[in-house]
């Protein structure tokens, strides 16, 4: 199967509609159609049910779209990481981290990897954070390690390791009739919006952005314990009493064969393992 065939079956699922699909791709409709025709006789089975040139997914297509989708994936990430491994280039990795994961965190994570003795020849690069998706960026070659949080992620095809759980604080603007109380409940959060990614009713596109609607007023969020000595004048964080524990995750593709990443990754489980021994 070739990596064309993939991308024109993943472009009619997720269309569901040929016409719209060869325009996506840029071809004629009648050669996207006896393409994904050739691949279903090759496989033995329909991947579409077709009503016209709409279309929706066969049980097998559904399959197939979930491992195209993945081989996709892994090609892209090893074009990326070999044009970045290129003669010229220094050594490096890229790291992302899901908005509202500890400053404090990661910049201690950076601060003792630049401490071992080979880091000075591996540059760690902070990329900019797509909203909403970090573990695909993992997968597709834009990052090579992430710092995530351990709920609403899907994990599939990635190693990871937990480094930090604490507790959460809701973050609100200053002069906020409730920014007084020593703690709250869930019961009791603010009648403010709670921004999302782009997509929502209020969007934000990283935290910076979160924090400065924050501050005026506009909005609230419920953040790790450790966001509190990053955050800006303008908003106060009040602990959020019987929320569940938040765990903060390092993780990195489950092909991946970096030693730079592997060293991250031993880094970060040291610290961890330090702060749980207080050594």
């Amino acid at each position: 199967m070739e990596t064309r065939e993939l991308r024109y079956f993943v472009a009619v699922a997720e269309e569901s509609h040929f016409g719209r699909a060869a325009e996506r791709l840029g071809i004629a409709q009648p050669a996207l159609s006896r393409a994904v025709q050739k691949m279903e006789r090759r496989l033995g089975t329909p991947l579409f049910v077709r009503a016209g040139r709409t279309v929706s997914l066969t049980a097998a297509g559904t399959v197939l779209l979930d491992e195209g989708r993945n081989a996709l994936e892994a090609v892209e990430a090893a074009d990326r990481r070999t044009r970045r491994a290129a003669p010229g280039g220094r050594p490096g990795i890229v790291l992302v981290a899901k908005a509202g994961v500890s400053v404090e965190l990661l910049a201690t994570l950076l601060d003792a990897y630049a401490a071992e003795p080979d880091a000075a020849a591996v540059e760690v690069v902070l990329a900019d954070l797509t909203p909403g998706e970090p573990e695909r960026m993992l997968r597709d070659g834009r990052a090579d390690v992430a710092l995530l949080f351990a709920d609403g992620h899907g994990f599939g095809g990635l190693d990871h390791e937990d480094i930090a759980t604490e507790g959460q604080v809701v973050v609100l603007p200053a002069g906020h009739p409730l920014a007084a109380r020593g703690a709250m409940t869930a019961d009791e959060l603010p009648d403010l919006p709670q921004p999302c990614w782009p997509g929502a009713e209020l969007d934000v596109r990283d935290g910076t952005q979160l924090l400065q609607l924050i501050a005026l007023g506009r909005a609230f969020s419920v953040l790790p314990e450790s966001s509190r000595p990053s955050l800006p004048g303008g908003v106060v964080a009040v602990p959020l009493d019987g929320a569940p524990p938040v765990t903060t995750r390092i993780a990195w593709p489950a092909h991946s064969r970096s030693l730079t990443v592997a060293a991250l990754v031993r880094v970060a489980t040291r610290l961890r393992n330090t702060a749980a021994t207080g050594r």
